[in-house]
């Protein structure tokens, strides 16, 4: 599974990589905003996206609505702070398979992971 995390923090990148379940993910690549999200996904590095909301650049918003765009066969499933039910509604329109407040444990990665599918 080529797994891409994206956050601006390079703290919570790691709390997602921590998070995940033992051998999960075969590459993992990870992105500081939107803009290079896309460039990794572009370049193949991306079956299940783990996506922050607020970055500089490009925010999770604008990256969710450029991959529904080009109808970009990937999971991604949303990591965030805003866990207002307008933001948590809106990434799902998007296409987001799941939402996770942050900060991530294992167990919420299980179970959005199981939620998806993907275990």
């Amino acid at each position: 599974m080529k797994v891409l995390i994206v956050d601006d923090s390079s703290m919570s990148r790691k709390l997602v990589l921590k998070a995940l379940p033992e051998g999960f993910a075969t590459q993992i690549t990870q992105a500081a905003n939107g803009a290079e999200a896309l460039d990794a996904f572009h370049d193949g590095l991306a079956e299940v996206i783990f996506l922050d909301l607020t970055m500089p650049v490009m925010d999770g918003f604008n990256t969710l609505e450029a991959l529904k765009k080009e109808d970009a066969n990937a999971i991604v499933i949303v990591i965030s702070a805003d866990i207002q039910p307008l933001a948590q509604e809106r990434v799902r329109s998007l296409g987001a398979a799941a939402f996770v407040k942050k900060p991530i444990t294992p167990e919420a990665m299980e179970k959005a992971l199981f939620d998806v599918g993907l275990i």
